[in-house]
């Protein structure tokens, strides 16, 4: 680090700049060790004793990736894999860092914790609250996931955490007892380091468009920009708070378009979730900053606010990796996770078939993962098409450098598709795919932010599309080719998907009037099991089923036009 008086003059001169100042990592952070703590008081401002620093340590996305996984990383235009996460692992990284400051630290998660696992789904979450408590999280926000156990147990796991829980837009339906009112409170306020600071909490509004509908029955939801103004206004001049945050799981593309919303001014940092971003340096929108902390435990943000004189005089962020190496795990955070596993660890570790190449979820538009996951539909159902969703959940699975394979099992099957649902059949036609596929990269790459969802491209087989994605909605297909012949408006197709819970009979992963639409009665996992038990091994890529004039086939981000790369 360099000398103290450089340091202190730098920070000297940036509280100068106002509220808004966002403080470079260099000479806050050491290149060797990230976790270093920001300037003292002292060193930073010692001309106001008062002066101290108020940390905020970020998760989100961790669908319940209990253990240390692989995961990836792009280097150079080629994927790397190291192993990162598990949450006795973060549980050490929390508390190395919380000691550096332990009367000024607030550990938030940003949703997205209880379901991506199978222990998760078999207890429908419940065995995650243990974990989650010992963890000492203050305050919590609930993603899109954790509706998925429907209404009443989304309140049960939550209600049985320690955390506060925040949601300024989620509320109960009329025809519920509670008559329209709020889930959960709209607002946090902390009074620490001598001040107040407010913490507002938004998830997404097309909850009961992206998930199925059935999980959100009973709830219903608005957009941040109806509320947040009125909420930051009372934050600040009745409640007197010093420092305002917006908490969200929107996705970046949403959050950044928030930041830009006036309904945003007086509002230093939005702190968002939901599309497994990994902000490194925080956006600056008109009225606020974003950062997004990575997925499944991978990862922790953290966010230094230097308070000088009872004001935000500067801040610092770093993204912080959850590295084994060199955090080992918490021992007791570690016996609450083996206690949950292990009346299913059997039936987890079971290895149904091996992988050649690595299993991978990343890109935008097409996936490793997903092209086994349609292969399998398809090659059991024999349809011309099968779809999947374009959520983005499940950590890669990475090849052994000794066995040169991956292995499946069944606890990573679970990862890949948490829900084990049954399949659909229809026929549509031409037509209808074509509008379709244009309403679903309106969901993708729509130019209004809070028209995207915050999954990616809808996966598929038997089906190769090609799109310019800086078009306008509607005009971004340029062909479409069914098994390897040009897509005709006119004809009538067979497609295969996973059932979604609460949709009309006659719609099929979103599209609508489909004929001939039934349910049979065969669950996805059971496919995927007996596919690789006569195909493993397998060795899926990318094979150019979705790619676009004017973006890599590699891309991994929705976010165009700033300067943000996901690495």
């Amino acid at each position: 680090m360099e000398n103290k008086a450089d340091r202190r003059k730098f920070i000297k001169q940036a509280s100068l700049i106002g509220l808004s100042t966002v403080l470079p990592t260099t000479g806050l952070y050491s290149a060797e060790d990230a976790s270093l703590p920001l300037l003292s008081a002292e060193d930073a401002l010692n001309d106001s004793p008062a002066s101290q620093t108020i940390t905020l340590l970020i998760t989100s996305d961790i669908h319940s990736q209990l253990n240390t996984h692989d995961e990836f990383f792009w280097e150079n235009n080629t994927a790397v894999y190291r192993k990162r996460g598990g949450l006795a692992v973060l549980k050490t990284m929390i508390d190395s860092i919380r000691k550096e400051n332990p009367s000024n630290t607030i550990l938030y998660d940003g949703g997205d914790f209880f379901h991506g696992h199978a222990i998760a789904s078999w207890t429908e979450g419940e065995a995650l609250i243990p974990v989650f408590n010992k963890m000492g999280y203050d305050l919590m926000l609930p993603g899109n996931w954790e509706v998925v156990y429907k209404k009443k147990k989304m309140l049960f796991d939550l209600g049985h955490t320690n955390a506060a829980k925040i949601c300024a837009n989620m509320f109960h339906k009329t025809e519920d007892a509670y008559n329209n009112s709020l889930v959960y409170a709209p607002y946090w306020i902390k009074y620490i380091a001598g001040l107040k600071i407010g913490i507002i909490g938004y998830t997404d509004h097309l909850i009961p468009k992206r998930q199925s509908p059935a999980y959100s029955e009973g709830l219903k939801f608005e957009h941040a920009e109806l509320s947040m103004a009125r909420h930051i206004k009372h934050l600040r001049e009745t409640e007197n708070c010093a420092v305002v945050l917006i908490a969200t799981h929107m996705g970046l593309a949403q959050q950044i378009g928030l930041a830009n919303n006036p309904a945003a001014e007086g509002v230093e940092y939005i702190i968002g979730a939901d599309t497994h971003e990994r902000v490194r340096e925080p956006i600056q929108g008109k009225y606020a900053k974003v950062i997004e902390c990575g997925a499944f435990g991978s990862f922790m943000g953290r966010l230094d606010l230097v308070i000088k004189d009872g004001k935000l005089a500067g801040s610092a962020y770093k993204l912080l990796e959850t590295d084994p190496e060199k955090y080992p795990a918490d021992k007791e955070v570690q016996s609450l996770i083996d206690t949950a596993y292990k009346p299913y660890a059997t039936e987890l570790k079971k290895v149904l078939g091996y992988s050649n190449t690595p299993l991978v979820r990343y890109f935008v538009m097409e996936t490793p993962m997903d092209n086994l996951i349609t292969d399998a539909i398809k090659w059991k159902i024999k349809t011309d098409i099968a779809i999947s969703s374009g959520f983005r959940f499940c950590q890669p699975l990475a090849i052994d450098p000794v066995t040169k394979q991956a292995a499946i099992t069944k606890e990573f099957l679970w990862n890949m598709l948490p829900v084990n649902s049954e399949v659909k059949t229809g026929r549509v036609s031409g037509k209808q795919l074509w509008d379709w596929l244009e309403k679903e990269l309106v969901n993708a790459f729509a130019k209004d932010p809070s028209k995207r969802f915050g999954g990616w491209f809808v996966r598929f087989s038997g089906m190769e599309v090609n799109f310019t994605i800086g078009n306008e909605n509607g005009k971004r297909v340029n062909h479409v080719k069914i098994n390897g012949k040009p897509l005709n408006p006119e004809t009538m197709y067979t497609i295969v998907t996973c059932e979604r819970e609460g949709d009309p009979d006659d719609t099929l992963c979103r599209i609508e009037g489909v004929q001939e639409a039934k349910k049979l009665p065969v669950f996805i996992h059971d496919i995927i099991e007996e596919y690789l038990k006569l195909h493993s091994p397998v060795a899926p890529v990318l094979e150019s089923r979705a790619t676009a004039t004017d973006e890599a086939h590699t891309l991994l981000t929705q976010l165009r036009g700033i300067s943000y790369e996901f690495r």
